[in-house]
Parts: C-alpha cells; structure tokens; sequence
C-alpha cells in the first residue's frame, strides 16, 4: 500500500555566500501536478509534446545519445535528465526509451505537463557509466550536453540526477559556467562507495555555486544511497545554498532495495515528489 507521502524541508544554509533556499511544505494540488497521460498523446489530447534525438559527437569518434522531450508551446525551463545506474536507458533513433523505468525517465511526461522541457541523458555506446561519472573525461562530455542544452531555449537550466546520476548532476553543478545553472538537484544520491567506486563526494561539490536541492526518503533502504547522509551532501556544497527535502513513502515492487520500482526510485509517490521539486524550482528561479 503506498503510504501517504509527509514531506518536511530543512534548509541548510552555507556560510560561503551567507544565504539559504527554503522550499514551502504545502502538499501539490492536483492542478499543479495532474496523473501522468499516455506515453504516445494522441491528435486532440489535452498536451502535445514534441521531442528529438541527437547524438552529440564526443573526441575518438565516440557519441553521446540524448532525448529531448518536453511541451510543444512555450516551456518554463530545460532539465538536463541523469539516470542512476550503469545509465543505459537506450534511447533508439525514433525516440523510443527501451529502459524507462528510472524515476527521472519515467516522469518525463510529469515534467512535460508542468511546462518543463527534459533532456535525457544516456549512457555512451551501451558502455556502464558507473565509475566514470565524477571523471575529467566527463566533465567533457557535460560541456556537450551543456552547450546542446542552451540551443534548446534561453529559459532557465537544471541538472537533475538519480541514485549513481545525482554524481553525474553534481558534476554538471560543478563543471557549470557561473549562472550557466538555476539550480541542481539531487535524489537519492550514491554518498557511500559501493561497485561503482565513486559518490557524489567525488564529484567537486565544493565548486557547485548554483542552488541545489538534496531529495532523500526517509523509506530508502538502498545502502549506498542512506537519507540520513542528506544533510552531509548538501553541507558539501559549501559555496551554495543548499536544501534538503526530505519525503517518505513508496511501493516496493522489486526486491532490490536500490530499483528504480522502489522507495528509492519513488515508485509510486511520484507525482508528490516531482511537484515539490517543481515548487522549489520556481522559488529559487521564479517563473
């Protein structure tokens, strides 16, 4: 049974900049986060998408495959999308996701109905992401995705991440250009070394000046990702104003306590999730 969903925010204010990013508890209405619609939206549905394939060109003739997807009208901002795990979604030339499971892919429509556009971020030639994430040679290949990024529309940029993809988010928050990013957030993020070999920790969270908002619930029994180390990550970010939201409930589909159909992946409080992170959005960069 999916256990009602009691959201409580603490704020952490960090000493570098002197200021802190609070974010309402207020629970979403249904206006503002409404049930997710069919994956493919129909001639005379109530939202029209559009979306688009790019393979971004990398140095050794490698590739980086991103999917666009967002609002066909006029859109609030742009979120650049990093899924957890060995970060293979598989995004085929059509668009089609063949592993849509992860929190950030699956709610790619919840985003799109909220006015944001999303930039889903798969793995370099099906080869694993885990370890590679918080690398040089990364950073590179998020100056790509950046620049792609800002083609898409001159609102403002997100990064947002997953599990092992919040290491990768908290590279982009690290590796941005000064204002290049509203904001990062980051959901039950890897802070302790499993297979992977690397955290969030790793990923420069000392250079991250833009907000960021730290997503931890309290029902995660996923080891690498513990929600009480929340306030440790954000404290990391010395020189931005960080928050921690702190949400509990979840179905547990899997018996793998780290899936993505699990509290750890929000299976099933979704859409609270997404909208409080929506609404601290739009207090650190109105809309």
């Amino acid at each position: 049974m999916i256990r009602r969903s009691r959201l409580s925010i603490l704020a952490v204010a960090l000493l570098a900049l002197g200021f802190s990013h609070g974010a309402s508890a207020r629970r979403p209405s249904a206006d503002e986060v409404p049930p997710p619609p069919p994956t493919s939206v129909a001639a005379g549905a109530d939202l029209a998408t559009r979306s688009a394939v790019q393979d971004l060109p990398l140095p050794g003739g490698e590739h980086q495959r991103v999917l666009f997807y967002g609002p066909a009208g006029p859109m609030r901002g742009v979120i650049l999308m990093f899924p957890g795990g060995a970060g293979d979604v598989d995004i085929e030339r059509d668009g089609a996701i063949r592993h849509d499971n992860n929190f950030v892919v699956r709610t790619r429509e919840l985003w799109a109905r909220l006015g944001y556009g999303v930039v889903i971020v798969d793995a370099i030639g099906h080869k694993s992401m885990r370890g590679e994430r918080s690398t040089e040679a990364y950073r590179q290949v998020l100056r790509e995705i950046l620049d792609y990024a800002h083609t898409l529309t001159d609102r403002p940029l997100w990064a947002m991440g997953t599990s092992q993809g919040s290491i990768a988010a908290m590279a982009a928050g690290s590796s941005a250009r000064d204002g290049e990013l509203a904001g990062i957030v980051l959901t039950e993020s890897v802070s302790v070394v499993g297979h992977s070999g690397e955290t969030v920790f790793d990923a420069r969270p000392e250079r991250v000046r833009a907000p960021a908002l730290v997503v931890a619930n309290r029902d995660d029994t996923c080891t690498v990702a513990p929600p009480s180390r929340a306030p440790e990550i954000a404290a990391a970010m010395k020189n931005s104003a960080a928050t921690v939201l702190h949400v509990e409930g979840g179905v547990a589909q899997s018996s793998n306590p780290c899936s993505s159909l699990s509290p750890h992946g929000y299976f099933g409080i979704e859409k609270q999730v997404v909208g409080d992170i929506a609404r601290w959005m739009r207090s650190v960069a109105p809309q």
